[in-house]
């Protein structure tokens, strides 16, 4: 028998544990009817794309242009699309940003990835600020950046800025941050970004290079009411953000996203030659090319987010209520719920016997919660209420006026 990657064995024997569930969820579905299992695992959303979406693909496909629009586009995305996104870019925040800057890419996965693969050299290591992604660390180490995990403050699932300024050191070639996060909900505010990106200056200037800010927006839209998220790069010139039309349009599966580079990125045309090297070595060819210019003609716009709002506040009001610690989403659609008991996934097994599915946190790094993905319908929501009250009953919680 040949010899194998194992890593790489490891990741195809072993799903991510959101899918595991999820693949549950449907043969359970199968057994006693979809209505019946209360499925919070996966983050897809439950809402329709904007009407505009559909409006641009029945034009796209039956304009002048049809014959071409499957065909390739320029590597880094086609020069038209670009300037409208970056048109788009520079009127809702400032810029102003231009076709240069951006690099059309496979959702943000392939973003950071190209991201990743860009800036990394032997020996560099990235932060990540826990609770994060899972993925986070499959999509670095795969390109070749070594992860150096910073837990958060869990009073307020900020930053805990005295763990993170020992984790910077030479070797730091940048931080990954994402807010609105995955799995918490939670945004970071503007005094936290300002304290982070004074740290980095600090640390840039420390160490003689600089420390890139990744920042990971497929949030960026999906904001509940009292919160804003602060546009990062207005705070930092080194900041690269990596975005995905997945969940403010309500596309996950059409996997289309871009990098941003501004322009005032240190070394940028250098880092934008590499994003477009990266994009090449990793056989990306070119961003779907239909869904590129969707995106063009859709940036700005959002599917119905307020259901989210909506299940956001039964959920939270409602477990808070129930006796369970929760961490209050200021955005996306999860919430982290404290685990009753030490063992988180004894917690989620338990109530996968009564039907209600959802991750433990462990692989997120953040130990002791589980991630409820509440891009569901408001009746599996309401459905769910009752559900929770009985495990909270068995861990004998106490109900809160």
């Amino acid at each position: 028998m040949n010899e194998l990657p194992e890593a790489l064995l490891a990741l195809g024997t072993r799903r991510n544990i959101m899918r595991e569930i999820f693949e549950y969820g449907k043969q359970r579905a199968s057994e006693i009817g979809a209505e019946n299992v209360l499925d919070f695992s996966l983050g897809n959303p439950s809402v329709a794309p904007p009407a505009e979406v559909n409006d641009t693909i029945r034009a796209i496909l039956n304009g002048p242009e049809s014959a071409s629009v499957h065909g390739y586009t320029s590597a880094q995305g086609d020069v038209a699309v670009r300037r409208a996104v970056s048109a788009s870019l520079t009127k809702r925040f400032g810029g102003p940003y231009t076709e240069n800057d951006l690099y059309m890419t496979v959702g943000a996965a392939a973003a950071l990835c190209c991201t990743f693969r860009a800036l990394t050299c032997p020996g560099d290591e990235f932060v990540l600020l826990a609770p994060f992604f899972t993925e986070y660390t499959v999509f670095l180490t795969g390109n070749g950046g070594t992860p150096v995990v910073v837990p958060p403050d869990y009073d307020t699932f900020q930053p805990d800025f005295n763990a993170l300024e020992k984790a910077i050191t030479a070797k730091t070639k940048g931080i990954v941050v994402n807010s609105p996060n995955n799995p918490s909900g939670v945004v970071y505010s503007a005094g936290t970004v300002k304290k982070l990106t004074d740290l980095l200056r600090a640390k840039s200037a420390e160490f003689g290079h600089s420390i890139y800010l990744i920042s990971d927006e497929p949030y960026r839209e999906i904001v509940f009411d009292g919160f804003t998220v602060p546009w990062l790069p207005d705070f930092y010139s080194d900041t690269i953000v990596c975005y995905s039309y997945s969940k403010s349009l309500s596309l996950p599966g059409e996997r289309i996203g871009y990098v941003l580079l501004p322009p005032a990125l240190t070394d940028h045309d250098r880092i934008y030659a590499a994003v477009c090297g990266a994009g090449r070595v990793l056989g990306y060819v070119n961003a779907p090319s239909l869904f590129q210019r969707v995106a063009a003609a859709c940036d700005g716009l959002t599917a119905d987010l307020s259901v989210y709002q909506t299940n956001r506040d039964l959920l939270y009001s409602g477990l808070t209520a129930m006796g369970y610690t929760c961490v209050e989403p200021g955005g996306t659609f999860y919430l982290l719920l404290k685990s009753p008991e030490p063992d988180a996934a004894a917690f989620c097994e338990r109530a996968r016997g009564m039907d209600l599915l959802m991750p433990p946190t462990d692989d997120f790094s953040c130990p002791g919660y589980v991630r409820l993905a509440f891009c569901v319908t408001t009746g599996q929501v309401k459905r769910s209420l009752p559900v929770f009250e009985a495990l909270a009953r068995k861990y004998g919680l106490q109900p809160r006026n």
